[in-house]
């Protein structure tokens, strides 16, 4: 089927049903961790799409939205907790600061009881995160060739990464140490 240009007609796709929510919800699930609110946000941008396609009012769906992420958290297929404990872990291995990993969380829907709890465990690794940072970034004692001319421009790579100067001019001042060469 052709409109009068030439182009093939597409069907407008089906109305939104729970079901329909529900198995992309799980689709969702399989393939990332989320928090509710970030589920929440996916399946709006799902049913926004659909809807538009099918000159629908988006609105009306937002109850059935939130019947399935009640239900998913009911099941324990989503859990902020948990998610923001995951999260603090990898981005701290990373080298994430503090900072950054509450603004990224936040961004996820993330409430700051959460997150800061989720911090509370990991606060003494501020030092071994802005060392992975710089380890990872090549700044400082694991630049290589001679490093005192970067050393400002070092320290603002820290800065913006979320890190206090007292943290990163330690790091960039600091020695490379054998335990700092891990892998």
């Amino acid at each position: 089927m052709t409109d009068e240009t030439g182009k093939p007609v597409r069907k407008p796709p089906r109305k939104v049903s729970e079901a329909y929510l529900q198995r992309a919800a799980m689709s969702y699930l399989e393939r990332y961790a989320s928090s509710a609110e970030n589920l929440r946000r996916v399946l709006r941008r799902k049913v926004d799409k659909r809807c538009r396609l099918r000159g629908e009012d988006p609105a009306e769906f937002h109850d059935m939205i939130d019947e399935v992420v009640a239900k998913s958290l009911k099941i324990g297929l989503i859990d902020d907790t948990r998610y923001a404990e995951a999260r603090v872990a990898t981005l701290r291995r990373r080298g994430g600061s503090a900072r950054a990993i509450q603004a990224k969380l936040s961004a996820k829907g993330v409430d700051r009881t959460t997150i800061a709890a989720a911090l509370e465990g990991e606060e003494g690794d501020e030092e071994q995160a802005a060392c992975a940072f710089a380890r990872r970034r090549k700044l400082g004692p694991f630049r290589p060739g001679e490093r005192a001319p970067y050393r400002d421009k070092d320290l603002a790579a820290m800065a913006r990464a979320g890190f206090r100067f007292d943290v990163a001019r330690r790091i960039v001042e600091g020695e490379r140490d054998e335990e700092q060469d891990g892998p």
